[in-house]
């Protein structure tokens, strides 16, 4: 399975404030925002000189993606750009991977696993 590793997604409370504290503290520059179906927020976020992204997600509560915050927790997901999105969610389900969310239930063209540790992981094509 080929595949790019894209960006790192993190769960923010505030998403102004957090969008403040990359741009100013980093120079991190926006590249990317929207609206996701249930009502929450992205933003990717790039430096000079990188491809790498980091999103950006504020979840409103009762999203299926809301969680109150522990300690740790911070860390929402990582995604990695594949050939085809179906054949590695089943080839990574083989390796031990866990459903986060089904593909019949995704939105688009990403689906999502769990890693063993629990950690969520986009797949994009």
């Amino acid at each position: 399975m080929k595949s790019r590793f894209y960006y790192a997604g993190i769960r923010v409370r505030d998403l102004k404030r957090s969008l403040a504290f990359y741009t100013k503290g980093f120079g991190m520059k926006v590249v990317g925002r929207g609206t996701m179906p249930h009502g929450g927020k992205w933003v990717h976020l790039q430096t000079p000189g990188t491809r790498m992204r980091l999103e950006l997600n504020w979840y409103p509560r009762g999203s299926r993606f809301y969680v109150p915050y522990r300690p740790g927790e911070e860390m929402d997901h990582l995604a990695f750009v594949v050939e085809d999105v179906k054949g590695a969610y089943r080839a990574l389900l083989r390796r031990g991977a866990k459903v986060a969310v089904d593909p019949a239930h995704s939105q688009g063209t990403e689906v999502y696993v769990k890693d063993p540790d629990g950690i969520w992981i986009e797949l994009l094509s």
